[in-house]
């Protein structure tokens, strides 16, 4: 399979600034690890490719160099790095306990921020190295009195605040386990998830807000703790300052004041290295979600590493990543704090209508260095005239992207409306490892519509139908050595099946993550949509995001979605929809401008049978088009098979496309005469 993508050796968008490079973090541990760890082929620290060489072909090398440049400060010592490399089942660091809290809270200054609270109504407060130590052992020392002990669950019903950061710090300081998922799911969407873990105590907010509106959820939270049995206790947060109700229930609660506000000493709990953390949640769209749980150790290693290398965060840095906390992007936003970094909570809309740019004015004012975001959000800024530079933003250094792959037309409007200087890091990972699989740094070049490299320790491939790794053609995305932050297990998998057919599979003994990607000549990564939603026209496959990345571009389209379904009398379909900008309708002339755009962009094989307007596109909560749903929709599959409609962010398109199926099947029936028989 061949794709527009496939030039040999272009000259790179952004290349490395060499000042910029020498100085960076990953440039230093490039030269430690020369120097103490034996590094092999690394001649200059700013040679990117050397390095990953060697971090994926000694993988017992690069761990310990990580483990001893970041300091990890161990209760008990570790008998070898990798004991067993199968996966599953690769045993890292056996031997030693530490506890991820520890190494949260040890390297923030007392009196400097820790987290800066923010909300779209332009509100703030900050809290200090010290109040953050204080509250996260005064909230421990409250879960305790609750009966929470070690492997104990404590989940969370929370926007992106403080609060949640804290509960979740709290917990792990006890060798308890964490869980939380933003208060826009529904009571049963959150209780389909906590209820699977029996948890001991639920931590839930009054609300949030959004694009000016505030939520109550006093209501959907009580509704939650009595879907959950095992329940000892509920705390409950005063975010929005509405008052609880009078609470008559055999469970005690207690409010965040008192359970914040006490006066004790952190005493911190070690743990083995693969003790659960936290429990993560796949999209649950056409099942029960499944809990996906990662321990101490291998996250600690992982975050330290993307964090304080890939993205050159250390004491005197701030981030702003726009999430939910039920998006793998929050764990990531609060393991800022492992570098010594401050980090941003942000609870709204990121582009609420009556402030659109107001997170660009909350990055000129705090001085943010990293500003994370998504492919639509920057779309978005672009189609809106929204001019980020009219803010001071020379403190950023990275613009960080993930959710779906950023496509070319967006590279040049941050260089030309946010900063020339501005490393655009577009990444790919996943909730599966709580992480990225492939993106930036501060020593690679940045290609346009591109991931920058494999991350450091990831044995990234792309794999053909025969399981042969290739260059510069489509194929899955792989990965072939393990990572310390792949899931310990999946919560209640206790032979372990469901994890193994989830990624082992396809090539047992090698991750298969369901992406198709292009690993280039030039050491790039093209990430080309999920595999399982391929387009597969005469036998050639064909990648969504390819189209998605041309049609998006049109300033008469805001989204698009693509799909190719197999029809019952072996006929193949391949609609385009569409959601049309303000003011826009879809005639002959603008179809006629959009098959030119991707013939012209991709291919004649990639223009599309049909072109079809639709109100909007289906999602998951952390923003994910729901491609195979609304493929098996339109195939005729029943919708209550096919999604869970608390888990789409507009649940009312479920019956939009699955109407548009029966019409396509009804239109293509064969007419049968009155009369017939």
């Amino acid at each position: 399979m061949t794709t527009p993508h496939s030039t040999p050796c272009p000259e790179p968008f952004l290349p490395p600034d060499l000042q910029a490079a020498a100085g960076s973090r990953i440039a230093d541990f490039a030269r430690w690890a020369a120097r103490h760890a034996g590094a092999e082929g690394i001649q200059a620290p700013t040679d990117y490719q050397a390095l990953h060489h060697w971090s994926v072909t000694d993988l017992e090398g690069f761990w310990a160099a990580v483990w001893e440049y970041f300091d990890i400060d161990a209760t008990t010592p570790y008998e070898r790095v990798l004991a067993e490399e199968t996966m599953p089942g690769a045993n890292w660091f056996p031997g030693a306990t530490l506890n991820y809290a520890h190494h949260a809270l040890r390297n923030l200054h007392p009196d400097a921020s820790a987290i800066t609270a923010l909300d779209e109504t332009g509100a703030v407060y900050e809290i200090t190295g010290r109040q953050l130590r204080a509250q996260v052992a005064s909230v421990a020392a409250t879960l305790r009195d609750l009966g929470v002990g070690q492997g104990d669950r404590v989940v969370g019903y929370l926007p992106n605040t403080p609060h949640a950061v804290i509960a979740f710090l709290a917990t792990a300081s006890l060798g308890a386990v964490w869980s939380v998922c933003g208060q826009d799911y529904a009571p049963k969407a959150a209780a389909d998830r906590f209820a699977q873990l029996e948890p001991t105590v639920l931590i839930t907010a009054d609300g949030y807000l959004f694009n000016g509106t505030t939520h109550d959820r006093r209501a959907a939270s009580l509704d939650l703790a009595a879907a959950l049995p095992t329940l000892k206790a509920t705390v409950l947060v005063d975010h929005l300052g509405l008052a609880w109700p009078a609470i008559r229930a055999a469970r005690l609660t207690v409010p965040w004041e008192d359970a914040a506000g006490r006066t004790e000493y952190l005493a911190i709990t070690p743990v083995p290295f693969d003790h659960p953390l936290w429990i993560v949640f796949s999209s649950g769209t056409t099942g029960l979600p499944k809990g996906i749980v990662h321990g101490h150790g291998g996250v600690l290693l992982e975050h330290l590493k993307i964090l304080g290398l890939h993205c050159d965060l250390g004491v005197g840095d701030r981030l702003l990543w726009y999430t939910t906390t039920h998006w793998m992007m929050w764990n990531l936003v609060v393991s800022t704090l492992l570098t010594g970094a401050a980090t941003c909570t942000y609870d709204g809309s990121p582009a609420p209508v009556a402030r659109p740019d107001v997170l660009w004015e909350i990055a000129a004012h705090h001085k943010v260095t990293v500003f994370g975001t998504s492919p639509q959000y920057l779309l978005a800024m672009a189609k809106l005239g929204i001019e980020p530079s009219a803010y001071d933003l020379s403190a950023i250094r990275v613009i960080g992207c993930t959710g779906s792959a950023l496509p070319a037309s967006a590279y040049p409007w941050v260089r030309d409306h946010v900063g020339a200087g501005v490393q655009l890091a577009s990444t790919s990972g996943g909730t599966d490892v709580v992480s990225g699989f492939a993106g930036s740094a501060p020593t690679t070049p940045v290609w346009a519509g591109e991931l920058s490299a494999p991350n450091l320790g990831v044995a990234l491939a792309a794999y053909d139908d025969a399981g042969r790794p290739v260059t510069d053609q489509v194929g899955e995305l792989v990965v072939t050595r393990p990572m310390p932050s792949m899931p310990l297990y999946f919560w209640n998998d206790t032979d372990v099946s469901r994890y193994r057919d989830a990624y082992f599979s396809a090539y047992p003994g090698v991750w298969r993550h369901g992406d198709w990607i292009t690993l280039t000549s030039h050491g790039s990564v093209i990430v080309h949509g999920r595999s399982d939603a391929t387009l597969n026209r005469n036998g050639v496959r064909l990648g969504s995001a390819d189209i998605h990345d041309i049609v998006e571009r049109l300033p008469e389209i805001a989204e698009a979605l693509v799909i190719g379904a197999e029809e019952p009398d072996g006929g193949y379909w391949m609609p385009l929809f569409v959601v049309l900008a303000d003011g826009v309708g879809l005639d002959d002339a603008l179809r006629e401008r959009i098959r030119g755009a991707i013939g012209t962009g991709a291919s004649p094989r990639h223009v599309p049978d049909e072109i079809l307007a639709v109100p909007a596109i289906p999602h998951t909560k952390t923003g994910k088009k729901l491609e195979v749903p609304v493929k098996r929709l339109l195939q005729g599959a029943p919708a209550e098979q096919v999604l869970n409609p608390s888990t789409v962010d507009n649940p009312d398109l479920i019956a939009h496309f699955a109407g548009l199926g029966t019409e396509r099947r009804q239109a293509r029936r064969p007419h049968t005469p009155e009369g017939a028989s």
